[in-house]
């Protein structure tokens, strides 16, 4: 999923961040709430999660506007506030869910995966691409009994791959879906990132469905069958 992550307190901001990412999402994790204000109608979001008190615009202001724009994405809300009518307050703006400060990390990936099912994307835990198989949670390939292990950077490009099965994807297309915000990935990053993946198919013996358009892109289809 693309996440994005206001939270105004960096020691806070960078360790939920690098537990999502570790975890297969792409996050765009940002300190301020007029920042985030331009991210949520500027990309496609699967998920919010808002920190209560923000500089500039409010975590609830960011949902109220959120559900007003007709965006449909769950929103989860962090906040030390744990009163009823607080709770209460953040449930009506819109917010599906919602997390007392400080943060248990388990329990956070728990919400995330939870709030996960409610998007139009969610097809259960794993994808399927012919006897391909990537494992949601436990960022895995299985393929005919045999597995591979992915990194989280492998994992969200073949996740992208399999959610668009047999379209040519521009490197420019990957760039935008698998970078956070305000990442200049280098030049060769893809291509690398190709490679790689395609080594972790090689493993399951689906190295060959990860193909190279030259000029135009990557695309993942499985072998025509004679």
């Amino acid at each position: 999923m693309r996440i994005l992550l206001v939270e105004d307190d960096p020691e806070q901001l960078e360790p939920l961040r690098t537990v999502l990412i570790k975890s297969g999402h792409v996050v765009d994790g940002v300190e301020d709430g007029a920042i985030a204000q331009q991210l949520i109608y500027a990309k496609p979001y699967d998920l919010l999660i808002l920190d209560w008190l923000l500089p500039n615009v409010s975590g609830i202001d960011l949902c109220k506007q959120f559900r007003q724009a007709g965006k449909t994405a769950p929103v989860l809300m962090l906040t030390a506030r744990d009163a009823i009518a607080d709770k209460v307050t953040g449930l009506d703006v819109g917010a599906d869910d919602y997390l007392v400060k400080p943060v248990n990390a388990m329990e956070l990936l728990a919400r995330v995966r939870a709030l996960g099912r409610r998007s139009p994307l969610w097809q259960g835990d794993s994808l399927h691409l012919d006897d391909l198989q990537l494992h949601l949670t436990t960022l895995m390939l299985e393929r005919q009994g045999t597995t591979a292990s992915l990194s989280g950077r492998e994992f969200q490009l073949m996740e992208y791959l399999m959610r668009h099965p047999k379209q040519v994807l521009s490197r420019d297309q990957i760039e935008q879906s698998l970078w956070e915000w305000n990442t200049f990935p280098e030049s060769k990053a893809v291509a690398t990132l190709v490679y790689r993946l395609r080594q972790r198919l090689q493993t399951v013996g689906a190295d060959e469905w990860l193909q190279t358009i030259y000029g135009m892109g990557y695309r993942l289809a499985p072998p025509e069958r004679e």
